[in-house]
């Protein structure tokens, strides 16, 4: 909001000033730690184990048992605008240390104000280190927050709810349809390599059925440039093909790379136009097989060794190249690249053998000019697709900074202004800091009187909620006993008598902070 006028009743605060910070009682465990403590356990005995970005696993304890924020400390994608940084949590779980705990303070911020606002943040400024981001602790306090009236951040919060969902649907309807597309675009490779796109044309002109044959009866299948020491020096220097070329049936030649060659490996290396090119593979199937046609006729390139080439003696390329990207070929592609020794790589002697449907010319003309229409509604349909989707990913941003701009829910001038709401809790915060100030250290005596008859309380005592102490650490966050007495203004008897059932029914607890007890509200 810096350099915007603010929305009236809206105020300006760090976040530390609207949260309590609660990392200090995450408890790191790591992955062995973790699955010792979860061995032989069933479901209902584990609770949800967090870190920087969600869920990372199950332990058998828990650590909070309310709805907090979490805020990724480290290894977030703090300037993906589309990526979460910020998420709630509900119920009983465990944060590691990657992830900050924070908790809106009662009555003055709404915890889906908070993380929708922290998740369009720009953490510009906010976060260090060049290969991890991380966001530390003393940074995350100094975040300003523009801070609107309560009942409007809860209004806003909850028109985020449904308009982001609507967007989420909308997303995940475009990736259904990305999905068909690619079933699509399976589905015409295995209708064209199969002979059913074409099988009534070839009826009515009673064209012959397909013979089989290999790839290498039917084109000459070679490998390329092994890179070395001595490839600087040569005499004939050329620009070179490298599996990161090499996509599925494309070339990219932003990043075409020098290499030195002899006369010799040039004239076998150098590549021609309907040049089929296999990726040998690193190991992995899902590296191996990539094919592309080198097409070309200006560039004068080679390849290298990882690259196989194919050049045809009669076949269309292009035919080949369906086949090898067909189901059925890139199970073959597949299977004869599987090894014994788990590294799955392709050879000039396994490509050679991989066999081929060989229609006539004529139908591989056909199926190909059919083929290619389809593709090409294909790439139409993709295109308006991808449109779609640039305009739905800058729905998202839009909608948040709209709302933390002032204008995407109206605004009520009944409202209780947040400055109001700022400087009452300023307020409480003070003079519970200045009770335990003067009080010295909490003491725990006098509670096993009060505990042993709760029911006593003076005649003229008036009622106090039975969650009236509670609201007050809701309000001011964590407290010693005597800070809470104090803020409490009850007379010492009746607020031991007071807290002693506020204990027992559950609506606050004792917690180890610093080195001290302090006592918080339940939920």
């Amino acid at each position: 909001m810096e350099g915007r006028e603010l929305p009236v009743g809206w105020d300006t605060a760090r976040l530390e000033e609207v949260t309590e910070i609660l990392d200090s009682r995450r408890i790191p465990l790591n992955a062995d730690a973790r699955k010792s403590r979860i061995e032989g356990k069933e479901e209902d005995e584990l609770f949800p184990y967090y870190g920087a970005t969600g869920q990372v696993g199950w332990i058998d304890d828990f650590l909070f048992d309310e709805q907090l924020i979490l805020l990724g400390e480290d290894g977030v994608p703090f300037f993906d605008p589309l990526r979460h940084k910020a998420y709630l949590v509900s119920g009983r779980f465990w944060v590691n240390n990657h992830a900050h705990v924070l908790r809106g303070i009662a009555g003055l911020a709404d915890h889906g104000y908070l993380t929708s606002y922290l998740n369009q943040l720009d953490y510009t400024g906010f976060v260090s280190g060049s290969t991890r981001l991380k966001l530390t602790q003393a940074a995350m306090r100094g975040i300003p927050v523009p801070l609107a009236p309560l009942n409007e951040q809860r209004r806003i919060a909850a028109k985020l709810d449904t308009t982001l969902a609507a967007v989420e649907t909308c997303r995940q309807r475009l990736d259904g349809v990305a999905a068909i597309l690619k079933r699509f675009r399976q589905a015409v490779l295995a209708a064209a390599t199969s002979g059913e796109l074409t099988r009534e044309w070839r009826e009515e002109r009673g064209a012959p059925e397909w013979d089989t044959q290999s790839l290498g009866d039917c084109g000459a299948v070679t490998g390329g440039i092994t890179k070395n020491s001595s490839r600087p020096s040569l005499p004939v220097q050329k620009p070179y093909l490298r599996v990161a070329n090499v996509y599925l049936n494309r070339i990219d030649l932003d990043d075409v790379s020098v290499i030195g060659v002899t006369e010799a490996e040039y004239r076998k290396t150098a590549l021609r136009s309907g040049d089929l090119l296999i990726v040998e593979g690193n190991g992995s199937l899902q590296q191996v097989g990539r094919v592309a046609i080198w097409e070309s006729t200006e560039l004068d390139c080679v390849h290298q060794n990882h690259l196989i080439r194919w050049r045809s003696d009669g076949m269309m390329p292009k035919w080949a190249l369906y086949w090898l990207m067909s189901p059925v070929g890139r199970q073959l592609l597949e299977q004869r690249a599987k090894s014994t020794t788990g590294l799955h790589t392709l050879s000039v002697s396994k490509v050679s053998g991989i066999p081929i449907p060989v229609p006539s010319i004529a139908e591989q003309d056909e199926i190909i000019s059919r083929a290619q229409h389809l593709f090409t509604l294909a790439d139409q349909l993709e295109a308006r697709l991808n449109a779609a989707r640039k305009i739905v990913d800058r729905l998202t941003p839009a909608l948040l900074a709209k709302a933390f701009r002032g204008e995407l829910v109206p605004q009520d001038s009944n409202d209780e202004p947040a400055s109001v709401l700022l400087e009452r809790v300023a307020a409480t915060r003070r003079a519970a800091r200045q009770a335990e100030a003067g009080a010295g250290k909490p003491s725990r005596r006098g509670r096993p009187k009060a505990a042993a008859n709760p029911d006593q309380l003076p005649l003229d005592a008036a009622p106090v909620p039975p969650d009236f102490l509670a609201g007050l650490l809701r309000e001011c966050g964590a407290l010693s006993e005597r800070a809470l007495l104090a803020v409490s203004e009850l007379e010492p008897e009746r607020f031991e008598q007071q807290l002693f059932r506020e204990l027992e029914r559950g609506t606050a607890r004792e917690v180890q902070a610093d080195g001290q007890v302090l006592l918080e509200a339940v939920g």
